[in-house]
């Protein structure tokens, strides 16, 4: 649980003494302060990755993880590192060791996860941004269930250098703002080169990534889907899958569960067996498809996924953006059944996988409330077009 003695009313941050630092004297982020999710690593400081039994058996970090040292670099103070979901493997941002992190959105609900102490501690007003990690899922999510800006950038854009890996093929480092101006103001400091300078001419809203979401929520979206309709002479309907084969949006989650899977359990699978971990997500049992995994399990796995990259990215082209729904429905209640969380988490996986599988950056903005609760919009570009979708994002 939390420290007593450090005032935090979200319950977003770790527990024990605040990781902080002051950053540079001057810089294009002085005055401003962020959290990082508690993967990445500081200098000095043990890294807790959301389990105890990680960090009972790891060691302070040698080095500080590449994006903070960048961040503190220009100017930006880190305040602390913050509540995840075990080794960033969750949706929902509960965790049954440090508590689930406040949603100040929507108290009664869950924030989302991976990345829920970063979103909670954002949305609270905590700090001005917060980094977190993206695999699946884990800050697009947490940004659309706690109306947040989060962006999940051009796979390899950013380094994840300091940072625990879950699964290297889809691991991206992502941040949450509470403006999209912001959002861009950090991305000018994390991003690496390869971005693509092409105009963004053409918006495509997949119908069948509107049906996977629920009905309430596409019709509070509906305003702001015709708003950026109206600014795009070139618009269209089609489809991002291919229905009733094995490329259907449907099936997207599984070809990136297959290979995610197989990746976290040679990543930590030694680990798990060795320590026993407390834990009913760190589990050989619950893992035993990456467990038993073979070489020719996994190339098959990785197979599947490049078909549909290549679908993926032949639909996506240069100046092109998707516009979709970032889940399928409002945050599950705090507590809710498995039942009720897997109804709320297989179709919003689905629509998070495309970008997860293409490689593509993804920037989720506040696109209404339904009954007072937030639900975001998302914005999907080509390889490297992580500049242009924000410069979008932040006109909106």
């Amino acid at each position: 649980m939390p420290d007593p003695h450090v005032e935090d009313p979200l319950g977003a941050f770790c527990a024990g003494p605040r990781v902080e630092l002051t950053g540079a004297a001057s810089g294009p982020l002085a005055g401003l302060r962020f959290a990082a999710k508690d993967n990445f690593d500081v200098a000095g400081h043990a890294t807790g990755a959301g389990n105890p039994d990680w960090l009972r058996t790891h060691g302070p970090a040698d080095v500080t993880a590449n994006a903070v040292e960048r961040l503190l670099a220009a100017g930006a103070d880190l305040a602390g590192k913050t509540i995840m979901d075990e080794l960033a493997f969750g949706s929902v941002g509960e965790n049954r060791h440090y508590g689930t992190p406040l949603n100040p959105a929507a108290p009664e609900r869950v924030p989302g996860g991976s990345s829920s102490g970063s979103a909670s501690a954002v949305a609270g007003g905590a700090v001005d941004f917060a980094l977190g990690t993206d695999s699946a899922c884990s800050v697009r999510l947490p940004a659309s269930l706690c109306g947040l800006y989060g962006v999940r950038p051009t796979h390899g854009r950013v380094s994840m250098r300091g940072v625990v890996p879950l699964s290297p093929s889809l691991d991206t480092v992502g941040w949450l703002a509470r403006d999209a101006t912001l959002l861009g103001r950090v991305a000018s400091v994390l991003l690496d080169g390869g971005g693509d300078a092409s105009p963004l001419a053409r918006m495509v809203f997949p119908q069948d990534a509107f049906a996977l979401a629920r009905e309430p929520v596409r019709e509070a979206l509906a305003p702001a889907v015709e708003g950026l309709r109206a600014r795009f002479e070139d618009t269209s309907r089609a489809s991002i899958g291919e229905p009733d084969t094995p490329r259907a949006l449907g099936h997207f989650l599984m070809r990136s569960a297959n290979v995610q899977i197989r990746e976290v359990w040679e990543c930590h699978g030694a680990w798990i067996d060795e320590t026993q971990p407390d834990s009913v997500v760190l589990d050989r049992q619950n893992m035993i498809v990456g467990a038993e995994s073979t070489d020719e399990g996994m190339r098959d796995a990785r197979a599947g996924w490049d078909d549909l990259r290549v679908w993926i990215r032949a639909r996506v082209p240069a100046g092109t953006v998707l516009c979709l729904p970032t889940v399928a429905d409002l945050a599950p209640l705090r507590g809710a059944s498995n039942e009720e969380r897997g109804a709320f988490v297989f179709p919003s996986l689905c629509l998070l996988a495309i970008a997860v599988l293409g490689g593509l950056p993804q920037v989720s903005v506040p696109g209404a409330t339904v009954d007072g609760l937030p639900v975001g919009l998302s914005l999907i570009g080509s390889p490297g077009s992580d500049e242009r979708l924000l410069a979008l994002a932040a006109s909106l």
